[in-house]
């Protein structure tokens, strides 16, 4: 991780290594949803995104929607929604467990002013409760040289569409 760091500075000027590790050394816990980030395929590296003062956030950085995490439905509803073919599991039923949050809409699109990312695949993102309350779920991509937001039924799921998370330490 601290190869990632020290190779990509774009994305957390003016953060020393030193200060991330330190942060990172005094809780165990999240040290354990970065290596679950990782071990998912998610590449992790702090990023610019507000937060606050004196943490350091996290977020998922690989070009393409962490492979560990795709083919999922957006969550418990709409997995239990489901009567065949069901999914392996939920986007927010995995971040929960690998303690990490889902990005929200704003978050995907600062994240894509530092990684141009999931120009192949797509992202499932936080969704408002007036949308999944309707049965509905929200996912993004890059195409075309832009970011887009689109929406489709919570339970359905694609082997190219995961979701990426955020962690703040």
């Amino acid at each position: 991780m601290a190869a990632r760091f020290e190779k990509n500075m774009h994305r957390h000027k003016g953060v020393a290594w030193a200060d991330v590790e330190a942060k990172l050394e005094s809780n165990p816990s999240a040290l354990k949803s970065l290596r679950a980030m990782e071990e998912t395929g998610g590449e992790p590296d702090v990023i610019g995104l507000k937060g606050e003062a004196g943490h350091f956030t996290f977020c998922d950085c690989s070009v393409e929607s962490p492979t560990g995490r795709r083919s999922v439905c957006y969550d418990r509803e709409a997995l239990d929604s489901r009567k065949e073919n069901k999914p392996h599991g939920s986007a927010v039923e995995m971040a929960a467990a690998m303690g990490i949050e889902l990005l929200t809409e704003e978050q995907y699109r600062e994240l894509q002013k530092l990684v141009e990312c999931d120009m192949k695949t797509s992202s499932w993102i936080s969704t408002p409760a007036d949308v999944r309350s309707l049965g509905g779920a929200l996912f993004c991509d890059r195409r075309y040289g832009r970011v887009f937001v689109y929406h489709n039924g919570a339970q359905s799921y694609y082997a190219a569409r995961g979701f990426r998370g955020l962690l703040r330490v």
